[in-house]
Order: structure tokens, then sequence, then C-alpha cells
């Protein structure tokens, strides 16, 4: 069989990730990041694409007559036309879970970062603010205890789940927002105004669908506690960026962290990194190294268990 490896560069940091693995299942093609030119051309001979964000839509799926599988390095798949691959007879598998513990830690730096202002006070020391000082202890900047607010979370998976035990673990108050609530006797379901309305801290742990599109719009930052962070590390069309930059600039938001933009890489003509009191990543949260690795493991077993005949982290 022949595989073709379209957007290497997403999944090696510096090289620290070797993708030999898949040659075990026959000849293997690797590219960085494949141009649309290029896609066209090798999928033509190929039996199985594994992908990240490459789109793989019908002139791929067209151009491609012995493609039986395209693996997904990644939990999302909107990149992927899943109905004209199931037309097509063609296999498509994510490989969902790999993250959870990787994007729940980050989430938890995003609120100790904001409310320590431990790197504000890194930087002061390393300028020679310390070395100045005619106390001990110059309290330069405000900070705040974590204990006792709430963390609105909204989404109830995997991700979100471990978010909810890791807050707990300091003391944070959860409730959930989520399409489909399932009692545990523990955690606080509300609906979605009562989330924005009572948490002083909300994070989207959502897919993106028609309904959650731009569903942290303008109005609903409106609704937000005075103050509120706000962190979103689920996918990057489910906020409105004009309406977040707004809410930065005019106060009504303390802070915000993005992991996650409506186009990436960032476009040139995006506003938010200069908005105040906002932390941003390029979409790293899922990126530790034992992280990268579960994945690629995933996406092996995925491939022996459709070569088996087997149904595993099948999408169609």
């Amino acid at each position: 069989m022949k595989l073709l490896l379209t957007d290497c560069a997403t999944l090696k940091a510096n090289g620290d990730l070797s993708l030999d693995t898949f040659k075990q299942f026959g000849e293997v093609k690797e590219y960085e990041n494949i141009g649309r030119d290029e896609l066209l051309k090798e999928a033509a001979n190929t039996d199985i694409i594994l992908c990240n964000k490459t789109v793989i839509d019908k002139e791929v799926f067209d151009a491609s007559p012995r493609l039986k599988y395209v693996g997904l390095f990644a939990t999302g798949y909107n990149n992927i036309d899943t109905e004209y691959a199931a037309e097509k007879g063609v296999a498509v598998c994510n490989a969902g879970g790999y993250s959870t513990n990787a994007v729940a830690q980050q989430v938890l730096g995003y609120i100790l970062m904001h409310y320590t202002a431990i790197s504000k006070y890194d930087a002061f020391v390393k300028s020679g603010g310390w070395k100045s000082s005619q106390v001990f202890s110059p309290l330069v900047f405000s900070s705040e205890e974590v204990f006792g607010k709430t963390l609105g979370i909204v989404g109830y998976g995997s991700i979100g789940k471990a978010v909810e035990k890791a807050a707990k673990g300091l003391g944070i108050k959860v409730i959930v927002f989520t399409r489909t609530v399932r009692e545990n006797g523990e955690t606080r379901f509300v609906d979605f105004d009562t989330l924005l309305k009572e948490s002083d801290i909300i994070s989207l742990h959502c897919p993106l669908n028609e309904q959650s599109a731009d569903m942290m719009n303008e109005e609903a930052f409106n609704k937000c506690k005075d103050g509120a962070f706000f962190i979103n590390t689920s996918r990057g069309g489910t906020v409105d960026e004009d309406a977040l930059y707004n809410a930065l600039c005019s106060g009504k938001l303390s802070g915000a962290a993005i992991d996650v933009l409506k186009e990436e890489p960032q476009s040139p003509k995006s506003r938010l990194e200069t908005a105040p009191n906002i932390i941003i990543t390029p979409h790293t949260s899922w990126a530790p190294l034992a992280t990268r690795k579960r994945l690629l493991g995933i996406v092996e077993d995925n491939i022996k268990a459709f070569l088996a005949g087997k149904s595993q982290n099948r999408i169609v």
C-alpha cells in the first residue's frame, strides 16, 4: 500500500517525533505541508491519507481512485468532506481523547497565569525591579485567589470533565452547560444564560457546529459578569472575534486566553493580539510530546483495526 502524510510539520517540533511507525503498512511519503496541486497529484496513487488539517474534499476524493482510508491526527474532522467520503466508500477515522490531559492543564495554566500575575512579577524581577525596591515584597501588581470563584464550562466531553476535576481541586466552583445533560449527582448543570451571568471564568469545550458557531457573540459577552475571564481551547469559530476584542477593550472582560482562531495561521488582518489583557497561544494546547506520542499510537491502532476489518474511531 501507499500512504501519504500531508502535513507532518504540524506533528513534529524540531524533529522530536519520528513517523517511521507507519512504514509497517507500506510505502510512506511525507510532506511537511503539502500544496494543493501536489496533493491532487499524489492522491491519485494513494491508498491511505493521513492528515491533520489538510482539506480533503470532493475534488481530492475524485482524484483518488485507490483511496480506501483517511486517518486524522486530530479529534475534529471538519476539514474532511465526510458525506462524500461515505458516498465513495472511503473510511474516515479520527483520534478522539488523546489530548484531554494536555488541554485541561493548559486551561488551568491560563487561569493561574491570569489571576496570580506570576508572569508579570517574573518580568518585573528580571528587569531589575526587585533590586531597586525599598520593601521586601513590592506589591506592584494585583492578584486574586481562584478559590471560591465560579468556572462555567461549555461542553461536557472528556476535556470538559477533566477541567472540572482539576478546577475543583483548587476550590473553584463549577457549573456546566451542555446540550445533553447526564446527571451525576455532583455536577450543577445550567442553561447558557445562567452560565454567562454566574461565571467568573468561562471555558469553551464544545465542537463547532451550527448551534455553537459564534455562540460567544456581542449579546453573549454583554450577559457575562463584569470582569469575567474568558477561555477558548475548542474551535475558533465558536467566538465572534470582533465581539471578544470589544469586550476586552471596554473592560467588560478582565481578560481572555485563546488557543484557537477562526483563521489559522492567524490572519494578518486579525487584531486580537492588540487587545488588552489577552493571552494568545498558536493552537498548541494539544502539543506536549507525550500527547503527540499518544496521538500517533491511536492513529496507528486505527489503521490496524481498519485493515483487520474492525471499526475503531470511525466517523464514516
